[in-house]
């Protein structure tokens, strides 16, 4: 055996290491907040009570991948008093209760979170200046839908054009909706906004921030103009910012939006947001698309049958039609 044979049998020392443990930190006590903003890894949460205040926190390593977006429930570790300076950690996201997402585009399968644990979503649609895009309102609703939000339509610039001939494309789906002017009585939306929590959707130069401002004092959302040559608003809202409306309940604007990707959406989970259809299309052949072109759907039979409203059929395929088409 060679010299070189004989040293190999000895084995190198071995590491040492701590011994691992399945003990894991509890955070029973650690407090519970909301998220309001997030900003290139630091969040700004909101800690309910008595003593309400803002905490700047940051995502613990021990969360790994998990996403933490605006509107999630967090616990905070360490120090959550909100003082000048402190940081805290968020360590733990509570499960959601609804979550709206979108797709870059309707190629692209992966979803995009926006806002978590919202209850309702506000699709905000100018009457004129710049024109409403039907399309576009359509695949909001297909996102509230999906996300288990209740969509509520709030047309502005009243005072420019009559809102009956829009609100009649969406009167068969059962759509609340709400109308305002600049400088006019917002009562009605504060109304539908008091005690829930509410996304404010919109194209870009439709008046969400107007909105805003109108009905939040010192707000200050940037406000824009729309471009008379191309008929589309300028950005002015650039990130999602929660805010507190008098009274109780929560405001989440966020940036106008020119496309709304629904790739992500399952198209036989849309038809669960509209009970009486769900429940007569239970007679559909296996694999029924229920679109207009469907062979043998029960939509058909129950409209020429009068079980089923033809025009809330109509609106209903034409939100499934919204799924494959552009925006």
């Amino acid at each position: 055996m060679s010299r070189y044979d004989e040293e190999a049998r000895y084995d190198r020392p071995k590491r040492r290491t701590r011994p691992r443990t399945k003990d894991r930190p509890s955070y029973d006590d650690a407090a519970e907040a909301f998220v309001i903003t997030r900003d290139r890894g630091r969040y700004t949460c909101w800690v309910d009570g008595t003593d309400g205040r803002e905490v700047t926190a940051m995502k613990a390593r021990q969360l790994g991948r998990t996403g933490v977006i605006v509107g999630d429930r967090v616990k905070l570790d360490g120090d959550a008093s909100g003082a000048e300076g402190t940081l805290a950690r968020i360590v733990e996201v509570v499960p959601r209760t609804t979550l709206l997402r979108r797709s870059a585009d309707d190629d692209d399968p992966v979803e995009r979170p926006l806002v978590a644990n919202a209850d309702q979503l506000v699709i905000v649609v100018a009457v004129a200046n710049p024109e409403p895009r039907t399309g576009l309102i359509d695949r909001f609703l297909v996102a509230a839908y999906d996300a288990g939000m209740r969509p509520l339509l709030c047309l502005t610039k009243t005072d420019l054009a009559d809102p009956d001939p829009l609100l009649s494309i969406y009167r068969p789906l059962g759509v609340e909706s709400v109308a305002t002017h600049q400088g006019g009585d917002l009562s009605a939306l504060h109304e539908q906004l008091q005690d829930r929590t509410s996304v404010l959707v919109g194209h870009s130069g439709v008046g969400k921030s107007t909105l805003v401002n109108g009905i939040i004092p010192g707000a200050d959302r940037a406000t824009g103009i729309v471009n008379v040559v191309t008929g589309r608003g300028r950005h002015t809202s650039t990130n999602t910012v929660v805010l507190r409306l008098p009274g109780g309940g929560w405001l989440i604007d966020t940036p106008g939006i020119r496309s709304f990707g629904l790739a992500h959406v399952d198209p036989d989970k849309l038809i669960h947001a509209f009970p009486d259809l769900a429940d007569l299309a239970e007679d559909c052949p296996r694999g029924c698309t229920h679109a207009a072109d469907a062979p043998d759907c029960a939509l058909d039979d129950a409209v020429a049958e009068g079980r089923a409203d033809a025009d809330r059929v109509a609106s209903f395929r034409r939100l499934l039609a919204s799924r494959a088409a552009g925006s």
